[in-house]
């Protein structure tokens, strides 16, 4: 499962970033996709996670409505719209893909089906 991620960077708080992850037509169609985030000594914790129907299965609690997940089938790519961001979104953002539907309600880093690419930067700050 190889997944293609862009679209970090700095932003001031209240601001907004999209990032983009690109994914095989296979993966993107048949496999929940989502977004996790990390921030150096704290666990990776899963932001938003869709299926294949744009179901929303998993909702990170610090969302609070700041963030939205869509899917453009044309180009196979899932995007994460943040706005209103904070401080507190700074961190490293990994696309992810998760297979077994079940586990697409978990929010868990342990069954995403994806080796972890390199993540996209997210700095908020004034």
């Amino acid at each position: 499962v190889h997944l293609v991620e862009s679209g970090g960077g700095l932003a001031q708080p209240g601001e907004s970033l999209r990032l983009s992850c690109v994914a095989s037509k296979d993966i993107y169609s048949t496999y929940c996709m989502g977004w996790f985030r990390q921030v150096p000594g704290k666990e990776r914790e899963g932001v938003l996670i869709n299926t294949p129907e744009s179901t929303m299965t998993y909702i990170g609690d610090f969302v609070k409505g700041r963030f939205t997940l869509s899917r453009d089938n044309a180009k196979n790519t899932l995007y994460l719209e943040m706005n209103s961001l904070k401080p507190e979104d700074s961190a490293m953002y990994y696309c992810a893909a998760v297979k077994d539907r079940f586990d697409c309600y978990s929010g868990s880093p342990a069954v995403v089906a994806n080796s972890w690419g390199q993540g996209t930067r997210v700095t908020v700050s004034s």
